[in-house]
């Protein structure tokens, strides 16, 4: 009688531990369509395996069980362009309630932690393309304009503008949940097709970070394998690059640049030999250059007397928008040149610039011994010169 209820209550135990590994997703789809199919399919490093399938009904409610052995990721799927991602973890309960058209921005989802963390910063991603959308609309309708040009700075700067806050709220989400497998979908949004939000060529620190954090958590979990494997040959390829470029040659020359200042003098780089130089490359139009600007005046004010100079190279469109940005900034005190030629400027080959703000801090020589410092790197380096 009593192996008889030891067998039960193992039974009992082991039945138990099954049914918390069957994970259970139930919703409604507003608005359905018939004759439509909805697909539950599990995501893994290398494949999309269906794993269930049903018709949607006329009241657009649907339900999945499936057995989740640890946090997986799953695509609720009705085609190629209307999916949400979900992170599924054993026994989990997910309710949602989302519009048939619009799966990737559910109206409602719980019961699923990493799930929700996704879609709640999906909808951030939304917002922002909504506000894209509408800079778009309104270049299309003011075709023409005699003060179109105009127009296309600002709203080109307005774009910049809401793209460099969906990059830093991104950073800052993968910090606050950086022990989550969600951080390594939001890793890789893109804000269109082909058009990251966090670019592993300057943000690599990022996907080092989330590798980093779950790597020693899930060692075994296909995407985390590839994640790890994806940073460390970015690494490799952005070390050899940066071994190809300038910012590699320690000690080098930096290569000679003379372009006019907006009095229209020209002044040469190698002008400033016998000084230590901060070679800047920025644009009035650039959100994180503009940021920074406040760090290069603490600097400037604090070592020029001591032989500190700043040499600051805009890749601004226009001359205004250029002299503006240097008056709002208060920027006067220093170097400044331009040919004011956008991305077509002399500099960019020259200095092989793909993004700004870059710098590159020069000894009384000219040649390079620091590059991209900024904020307190900056000062830290500038003290250990002078202090």
């Amino acid at each position: 009688m009593i192996r008889k209820l030891i067998i039960c209550l193992i039974c009992s135990v082991l039945l138990s531990a099954c049914g918390k590994k069957k994970a259970e997703i139930t919703g409604i789809l507003e608005q359905p369509r018939s004759g439509v199919f909805l697909f539950l399919q599990e995501l893994s490093d290398n494949d999309l395996t269906t794993v269930d399938s049903l018709l949607i009904p006329e009241d657009g409610s649907f339900e999945f069980r499936t057995k989740v052995k640890s946090p997986s990721f799953y695509l609720l799927k009705i085609n190629q362009n209307n999916f949400l991602t979900m992170l599924i973890g054993p026994g989990e309960k997910i309710k949602m309630t989302s519009h048939f058209d619009s799966l990737n921005y559910p109206v409602l989802v719980n019961g699923s932690e990493g799930t929700e963390l996704m879609a709640r910063y999906n909808r951030v991603v939304l917002s922002t393309i909504r506000k894209l959308r509408q800079i778009s609309e309104t270049h299309d309708k003011n075709l023409g304009r005699p003060d179109f040009a105009s127009l296309v700075d600002s709203l080109e700067n307005a774009g910049n503008v809401h793209l460099s806050e969906l990059n830093s709220f991104t950073k800052k989400y993968i910090d606050d949940n950086i022990n989550s497998l969600a951080t390594i979908v939001i890793l890789n949004s893109q804000i269109s097709p082909g058009v990251r939000i966090i670019n592993p060529e300057y943000d690599l620190e990022y996907f080092s970070k989330v590798d980093s954090s779950l790597f020693s958590k899930y060692p075994e979990n296909g995407l985390v394998i590839s994640l790890h494997n994806m940073v460390k040959d970015m690494k490799a390829l952005y070390e050899n690059k940066r071994l190809n470029s300038h910012e590699g040659e320690a000690g080098a020359i930096a290569p000679d640049i003379a372009l006019p200042t907006p009095e229209g003098d020209t002044i040469r780089l190698s002008s400033t030999r016998g000084k230590y130089v901060l070679l800047d490359f920025w644009a009035a139009w650039c959100p994180p250059c503009r940021r920074e600007n406040p760090s290069l005046v603490r600097a400037y004010n604090t070592y020029h007397e001591r032989g500190f100079e700043i040499y600051q190279v805009s890749l601004d469109k226009t001359r205004e928008a250029w002299i503006k940005g240097i008056a709002d900034d208060r920027l006067e005190k220093w170097i400044h040149v331009s040919d004011v030629k956008y991305w077509n400027s002399v500099v960019v080959p020259l200095y092989g610039i793909e993004s700004i703000p870059a710098s590159y801090l020069l000894d009384t020589e000219g040649r390079i011994i620091a590059t991209n410092r900024r904020g307190d790197a900056l000062q830290r380096k500038l003290a250990e010169l002078f202090d």
